[in-house]
């Protein structure tokens, strides 16, 4: 059966403003307050079973460390155990399902989580994120966007099928991974999070969710949405574990694949494990994996003054510089720099920090103590190194009530320095200004500091300058950006991904990452059937 889908169109286009004084503001608060006093219980789910274990985390909120938001169970050796088998016992009936039925419970989510559940879901990803609701709005549009999207590049796969010639009909069977697969998602993206057990499942897969510990309860959410879609049972399991059970999952011979997005050094441990243990595997395991990033904005002599400082304030700030996507590096000219400066020092201070559900702030806080500790270890790195960094504005960290790191902005005079080098994931700028007559050398040096790969933009007038940039930059970023900031990827329209130390490159948000579920089996079948075994040139 041909089952038409058709190409959405992105919910991010459509994204509350929650203006002052409009019904969507007060109901969104009138949520936040009841989230705040209503901590949620959170269970393992397996089989759609929902099971209390005897080690429970408390999920806090960022920036107000005091406040449980809720209560969750993490799974033990046994749990994770029965996720495994539940999951390949539902692999079956779920392989063999029509695509169709299929897409049609993850397009059923989308409809949920972009109207009757948008609100919830909102106020959960503020409080467990500390987004602020521009931020929360645009992640819960863009998992809209990925189920919608996946739906459509699902339908364009089956579709691709092999040529055909007379007396003989070929196609492709498009079969899911045989196996299981295990979905890592990292604290930042509540869309991630959604995406990472839903893209290999809207093809036919099973799969173990291992929700970050820090925003198990956005996760959960995510997942009652997809319950309440009809999701059947032990087609995804909802296992929070430790990961010094790691290697139950990763040990077993029915891993078929492994969604991440986390740190480099996590993807190296999990990839390293799986190498030792290729000969247990049924087949070799599919490793999609997205790691961090040292994200650049390369100033050109001839770029807009103002424009480039807004952008660098909003891409290196937004979500408190928590996005691998943010921009933490900037090499800015000679002759521009005395202007960025004022800009910077005079919009930077203005920039509001607390409590988000404050409408009036722009910056919540880092997400937990360990990530304020290597923020605040940066800082204090650079505090002590004054003759190579100076700072141009910020450097405050607060962690009396929550996790709160003021946005910062550094001037270094080592190129190839630690700050400028590493990835720190807080909202932490460093500059370099550079003579502008070596701006092609400069480009070089950008390309060479990092050795990771994700996102960068160039900012200039001049158009054969910026081409210059886009070719000495090619293997700089797997997402560039011409006079914009390299955050804000768009599900379809800059499908997100990089390469070196930031991943494996398989473009979320396109037909290619789906393909990495599938394993197709083409099938020949022959017309006319042959009366003798002999050839032409036997005579």
């Amino acid at each position: 059966m041909i089952w038409n889908v058709e190409r959405p169109t992105n919910d991010v286009n459509t994204i509350r403003s929650y203006a002052p004084d409009s019904p969507d503001r007060q109901r969104l608060l009138d949520e936040l307050a009841r989230m705040r006093k209503e901590p949620v219980e959170i269970p393992t789910v397996i089989a759609g079973v929902e099971i209390r274990t005897a080690n429970v985390l408390d999920v806090r909120c960022p920036h107000e460390k005091q406040l449980v938001l809720a209560k969750a169970h993490i799974a033990g050796e046994q749990e994770i155990r029965s996720a495994i088998e539940t999951s390949l016992a539902a692999h079956g009936a779920w392989a063999e399902m029509d695509w169709y039925h299929r897409v049609a419970v993850f397009q059923k989510a989308a409809a949920l989580l972009s109207g009757p559940r948008r609100t919830r879901n909102i106020a959960a990803i503020m409080l467990n994120h500390s987004k602020n609701p521009y931020e929360a709005e645009i992640d819960l549009a863009e998992l809209v966007d990925f189920w919608n999207f996946n739906a459509y590049f699902t339908r364009q796969i089956y579709e691709m099928q092999p040529n055909q010639y007379p007396g003989e009909t070929n196609r492709f069977d498009w079969r899911p991974l045989e196996g299981f697969v295990l979905a890592v998602p990292p604290f930042n993206f509540y869309s991630i999070a959604g995406n990472l057990p839903t893209a290999p499942a809207m093809v036919g897969n099973v799969a173990l969710w291992k929700p970050a510990r820090s925003v198990i309860l956005s996760n959960f959410e995510i997942f009652q949405v997809l319950v309440e879609a009809g999701l059947p049972p032990g087609v995804i399991n909802f296992v929070p574990f430790d990961s010094k059970n790691a290697n139950i999952v990763l040990d077993h011979p029915a891993l078929a694949g492994i969604h991440f997005t986390g740190s480099y050094d996590t993807l190296v441990h999990i990839w390293k494990r799986v190498g030792e243990n290729l000969e247990k595997y049924r087949n070799f395991p599919r490793i999609v994996g997205e790691t961090g990033g040292k994200d650049f904005i390369f100033m050109h002599p001839s770029a807009d003054l103002r424009g480039t400082a807004m952008n660098l304030i909003r891409g290196a700030f937004e979500y408190q510089g928590q996005k691998c996507s943010a921009c933490s590096r900037a090499y800015i000219p000679e002759s521009q720099w005395p202007g960025v400066e004022r800009i910077l020092k005079e919009e930077v201070p203005k920039v509001t920090m607390g409590p988000v559900e404050d409408l009036r702030n722009l910056m919540g806080a880092a997400i937990d103590e360990p990530a304020f500790r290597n923020i605040t270890m940066y800082l204090d790195y650079a505090k002590a190194h004054p003759a190579e960094y100076q700072f141009v504005i910020g450097g405050e960290s607060d962690s009396t009530q929550g996790w709160f790191v003021r946005p910062t902005v550094i001037r270094t005079t080592n190129p190839k320095g630690k700050l400028i080098s590493e990835e720190i994931f807080g909202p932490v700028l460093t500059l370099y200004v550079y003579p502008d007559a070596q701006y092609s050398e400069t480009l070089r040096l950008c390309d060479a500091t990092s050795p990771y790969a994700l996102t960068g933009a160039v900012f200039g007038r001049d158009t054969a300058a910026v081409a210059q940039a886009e070719r000495a930059l090619r293997w700089s970023a797997g997402n560039f950006y011409i006079n914009d900031k390299p955050t804000g990827a768009i599900v379809a329209r800059q499908p997100f991904g990089g390469a070196r130390r930031s991943g494996t490159n398989d473009k979320a948000g396109s037909v290619l990452n789906m393909l990495r579920w599938l394993t197709p089996r083409n099938i020949k079948e022959t017309a006319v059937q042959p009366e003798g075994w002999r050839r032409p040139f036997m005579g």
